[in-house]
């Protein structure tokens, strides 16, 4: 464990302390508590999970925090920890806090049995040195009202629901589509307890910034089965030209295609509004497969999970590949001393969807890869190639052709995404 100051020590937050976290939290991301805010949303840190650094005079000089969840990977799911709430004080930085703090992350994650950890990363130059590694990135659009849509069968035989959002109606709801329309995608972690479900459908004032109240669209069949939602909000704008209302889109989900252009066709079809701005879409989103004219959404691509491997054999043998792969790896790691050496990677047995089994253990083999972790997690999601960064130099090949090989193996056809920030 990184050497705390002398005088601070590592603590178990309870839950009567929780109010202490929230207040470093503020004072580290320079945001003003609102106390109607805070009152419309329930504590989303888990108790036995939060964990601080505290000071000789028994503050919180540094705090974070984790969720349990499962991380979809590619043909499979893993235990996952998901890191949150890292913030450290203004008057306590430069003193080794944060090295200390992700040292505790990663041991207790590693007693846990949880042999990746992922985050979203408030400033991206941070966590690189700690071996996460960027492993997907999300898509933010600012679709023009009315732009044009190619053709989905049976998209007009559904039909569209429009309410205000209502947790105690519609959550149950949303969380049974979500969970529907990224089944089989990479990253799309599911709100696990309570709290975070709550989040989703918490509308306070606060957040609304001048757009109305939260609404809920949803997309049903014939026999009125829910097939798709959007959760979102018009703005109410206006200038000499008329209107100008913009759609903010929180958060969209279809089970499929037909679904996906029924929502994206009512959404592009509000009155009195000029666009649709959505984000942390899938890079490979239906929406931006069906625009017949791409450009006008001027997508802006976005880091979306920071992917950490704490246990080299149980992350990579936790997912499939692509192709065959017989590879030994060399791994470089400076925070988890077990994870470093040489594993050989290798592909087993080939299932009915085309995909190979995973097999990883020790090797005295010559390598045919030198990586750091940071690297290797970034490829883990299948949204990263290991080819792309030995041409960077990030990765050096040791086999002719082993980069390629391991690229083509790693890669996954459904783009990594998760669709919420925790």
């Amino acid at each position: 464990m990184s050497q705390l100051p002398p005088d601070y020590r590592t603590v178990e937050i309870p839950a009567e302390r929780i109010p202490e976290v929230v207040e470093v939290d503020h004072l580290a991301f320079a945001s003003t508590p609102d106390a109607e805010t805070q009152a419309l949303l329930p504590n989303r840190l888990e108790t036995g999970r939060t964990m601080a650094v505290e000071a000789p005079d028994g503050s919180l000089a540094a705090v974070h925090g984790s969720h349990a969840f499962t991380l979809p990977v590619p043909g499979g799911q893993v235990p996952c920890a998901g890191l949150t709430w890292v913030g450290t004080r203004p008057d306590q930085r430069r003193r080794g806090l944060l090295s200390s703090m992700i040292a505790t992350h990663f041991e207790r994650s590693i007693a846990r049995g949880e042999p990746v950890s992922a985050l979203f990363a408030a400033e991206t130059a941070i966590y690189g040195r700690y071996g996460y590694g960027s492993a997907a990135d999300d898509a933010r659009v600012k679709v023009p009202r009315g732009a044009a849509l190619r053709d989905v069968p049976g998209s007009a035989d559904l039909t569209v629901r429009l309410d205000t959002l209502d947790a105690g109606r519609h959550g149950a709801l949303v969380e049974r589509l979500h969970a529907a329309a990224g089944a089989g995608r990479p990253g799309w972690i599911l709100r696990t307890t309570d709290p975070l479900r709550a989040r989703v459908t918490a509308d306070p004032p606060a957040w609304r910034k001048g757009a109305e109240a939260l609404r809920i669209a949803t997309v049903h069949d014939a026999g009125g089965d829910a097939r798709g939602y959007a959760l979102f909000a018009r703005t109410d704008d206006w200038n000499d030209a008329g209107p100008q209302g913009v759609v903010r889109v929180r958060e969209v989900g279809a089970v499929d295609a037909a679904a996906a252009h029924r929502l994206w066709a009512f959404l592009l079809d509000l009155d009195l509004t000029v666009r649709v701005e959505a984000w942390l879409l899938p890079v490979d989103d239906a929406l931006l497969q069906l625009l017949v004219n791409p450009r006008v959404a001027l997508p802006t691509v976005v880091d979306n999970l920071w992917v950490r491997v704490l246990d080299v054999r149980a992350a990579l043998e936790g997912r499939r590949w692509s192709a065959p792969l017989d590879v030994v790896l060399d791994v470089t790691d400076a925070q988890v001393p077990a994870n470093a050496g040489r594993w050989r990677v290798r592909s087993t047995e080939q299932a009915g969807d085309g995909t190979w089994g995973s097999s990883v253990e020790r090797a005295d083999d010559e390598p045919d890869l030198r990586l750091d972790v940071r690297e290797l997690s970034a490829a883990y999601l299948g949204g990263r190639s290991l080819e792309a960064y030995a041409r960077a130099g990030l990765v050096e090949e040791l086999r002719p052709g082993a980069a390629r090989a391991a690229a083509v193996a790693f890669a996954w056809p459904v783009a990594p995404v998760c669709s919420w920030v925790f």
